[in-house]
């Protein structure tokens, strides 16, 4: 099929199909039309994710080849491990939302520069409260060193983004919502994009394609009904 990009209007939220993707830059297929919750979800129900710059346009995405973690190939190091038991980490879920997005945010303004700008913050606030965008948070001594948040709408995790206050404490999340999700008998995670920090933690990356038939199977995926519910996760490196 040709390329092209595809410009959205505020009020359909239909997107067209994900091998219409531009090559260069990798990936983009519409600009435009809103975050709205209605947006959104259908984005990550087809594999298209929002990411884009203050002042920017929105941008929309469906990379050609996607970084996922496989449950079963998540690399737990040894340093991780030994950081694990100095800590003695709380684990909670969807206790800290807001806090986990904006340290996320405050994070990248002061090393690199965000794509969580105003808008993306408002979206996926909103998402939260509807109940399909989720963090995983990493206490120490009652401190927040860490976490990440995601959406979850079927059997895959769309992660987003993740921040650390103290080595490892990212790490200790994304450890911790790989067995969650292996409890629940979940799919995999989605990281969109390959990074060497991933990597490290056995991400790897598949063509878009496969992506999406995965992504398709995992659309049977029944989410418990509690699996969500803010709570301490207890043992759940165990």
């Amino acid at each position: 099929m040709t390329q092209q990009i595809t410009h959205l209007s505020d009020n359909n939220t239909q997107f067209p199909p994900c091998d219409l993707a531009l090559t260069n830059p990798d990936g983009l297929l519409a600009v435009g039309g809103c975050l709205s919750l209605a947006r959104l979800s259908k984005a990550y129900h087809c594999g298209i994710f929002p990411w884009f710059n203050e002042r920017e346009p929105i941008m929309w995405w469906a990379p050609s080849e996607r970084g996922i973690v496989e449950l079963d190939e998540f690399h737990v190091s040894k340093s991780l491990k030994k950081a694990m038991r100095r800590m003695q980490p709380t684990v909670t879920i969807n206790t800290a939302f807001t806090h986990v997005i904006n340290t996320c945010r405050t994070q990248r303004i002061n090393s690199e520069g965000t794509w969580i700008n105003t808008q993306m913050l408002d979206a996926y606030y909103a998402a939260h409260k509807a109940g399909f965008a989720h963090s995983i948070e990493v206490w120490h001594e009652e401190q927040l060193i860490g976490g990440l948040y995601g959406i979850m709408q079927s059997g895959i995790f769309c992660g987003e983004s993740m921040f650390f206050k103290q080595p490892n404490a990212s790490k200790l999340a994304m450890w911790a919502l790989v067995n969650w999700l292996k409890k629940h008998q979940a799919h995999f995670v989605d990281c969109q994009l390959e990074n060497p920090y991933l990597t490290s933690l056995g991400a790897k990356v598949i063509p878009r394609e496969e992506f999406l038939t995965r992504l398709s199977r995992a659309n049977d995926f029944d989410i418990p009904a509690n699996m969500w519910l803010a709570q301490t996760l207890e043992n759940i490196y165990d």
